[in-house]
């Protein structure tokens, strides 16, 4: 991994942490996009584990792009003309939301402190989030007077529904951790030194499960955000057949009648 993000894996669990502190986590570069991208793939490839978390290093979770690179034009945002600069954003931020939002892994976003613009979207591409007491969110492209070029007009209406996602982009307002829960943007608040033992506890509560199953949960729930009804049904037939024949399977149900705990290999 680059110098970004720091991966570490405990048992059935990773934790992903951007760890550029100075900076409060910001997105400022292709490199910084390349190293989150590189973590993501090498969780979904690690057949060990069940469930990442993401999460910032010191008082920032992401503070979304490099306000700094983007008033210089030598970063993630604009460049020397329009359709340089959409082709940058294709090729740069745009590839981090769609590589967050395929793993199959499900994926905590354990948010720290300031989730800001970009910061507040990666949030938001995570199936669970939960918040420490000093956490800030804001989808403040408005304040810099941009658009949301990395689909957070799409994923903020996933996480809070259309009207407030409408509000919180057309005003820039910045949210704290408790109003955050309230419209549903986080599903739990906690003291912030226990953020991670709490990530760590719902992790746990998931990884327990088959994995393999778990990783088909989560591609379900990423198509019935996009397809038809009757699209979910035919594809939910078709993994359910697969997951039939696991090994795990077979052990959870025999568990269950035998009143045991089972022991999931994966398989």
């Amino acid at each position: 991994m680059g110098s970004f993000v720091a991966s570490e894996i405990h048992g059935a669990v990773a934790v992903l942490r951007m760890q550029n502190e100075k900076a409060l986590n910001a997105i400022g570069s292709h490199e910084d996009c390349r190293d989150l991208i590189d973590a993501l793939h090498a969780l979904a490839d690690d057949r060990s584990v069940s469930v990442g978390i993401l999460t910032g290093a010191g008082r920032a979770f992401c503070a979304g792009g490099n306000l700094k690179a983007i008033q210089q034009r030598t970063g993630i945002g604009a460049l020397e003309q329009p359709d340089s600069t959409r082709t940058n954003y294709r090729r740069g931020v745009q590839q981090v939301v769609r590589t967050l939002y395929e793993i199959e892994v499900p994926t905590i976003a354990a948010v720290n402190g300031h989730a800001v613009g970009l910061g507040c979207d990666l949030a938001c591409l995570c199936d669970i989030r939960i918040a420490a007491e000093s956490a800030r969110f804001s989808a403040s492209f408005i304040k810099v007077g941009i658009v949301p070029g990395d689909g957070g007009a799409w994923l903020l209406q996933q996480a809070v529904g259309h009207s407030k996602a409408a509000e919180m982009l057309f005003t820039g307002d910045r949210y704290s951790s408790k109003e955050a829960e309230r419209i549903g943007l986080v599903s739990q608040v906690v003291p912030d030194d226990r953020l991670m033992e709490e990530a760590f506890a719902l992790a746990q509560r998931i990884a327990v499960n088959p994995a393999r199953a778990l990783r088909l949960t989560k591609r379900l729930l990423r198509e019935g955000q996009r397809q038809r009804l009757d699209d979910v049904l035919e594809l939910s037939a078709a993994l359910q057949a697969i997951v039939h024949e696991t090994a795990d399977h077979r052990e959870a149900v025999a568990a269950l009648i035998e009143r045991r705990k089972p022991s999931f290999t994966g398989n």
